[in-house]
């Protein structure tokens, strides 16, 4: 993980990845045809716009409230293999992609808490962390459901 110059510019980083996240969910959603998958992404990306407007209340030194504990994990996301996003993909493949990036997620915000000083930020990139190991359980539950189902 690189070294920050402030406080500013890793929350800068972690905005426009939050940014780029909702924006990815977003263009995935306007370019399929199936309205329940496009409806799935859309609320992918009103999560990230809510992760993005706390760093951005944050930077503006206003109190976030966090909290939550400690999720578990089902490693769903560890034990299947990477698709790529595309407009035409199943469900499955949506929930496969979701699971990926909220994995990745959470270790960005995870490396992100170790390479700061401050404790306010660091807690702030910790408790993001959680909500997205929350959204990452959330995925890997829908996954296994839909597996069940599939398999019916």
């Amino acid at each position: 993980m690189r070294k920050w110059r402030s406080v500013d510019e890793v929350l800068d980083f972690a905005i426009g990845e939050e940014d780029a996240a909702a924006k990815f969910y977003t263009r995935l959603a306007r370019k399929t045809k199936n309205a329940a998958m496009a409806e799935v992404l859309e609320g992918f990306a009103i999560e990230e716009k809510g992760h993005k407007d706390k760093l951005l209340t944050v930077k503006a030194g206003q109190h976030v409230r966090l909290g939550g504990k400690a999720v578990v994990d089902l490693r769903t996301a560890d034990y299947v293999v990477a698709v790529k996003a595309s407009p035409s993909m199943s469900y499955q493949d949506a929930l496969i992609v979701a699971m990926k990036k909220e994995k990745a997620a959470f270790k960005l915000y995870t490396d992100l808490a170790a390479s700061v000083e401050s404790r306010k930020i660091k807690a702030l990139f910790l408790a993001l962390a959680q909500e997205e190991a929350k959204h990452k359980l959330r995925f890997e539950i829908e996954y296994d459901d839909f597996m069940e189902k599939a398999e019916q």
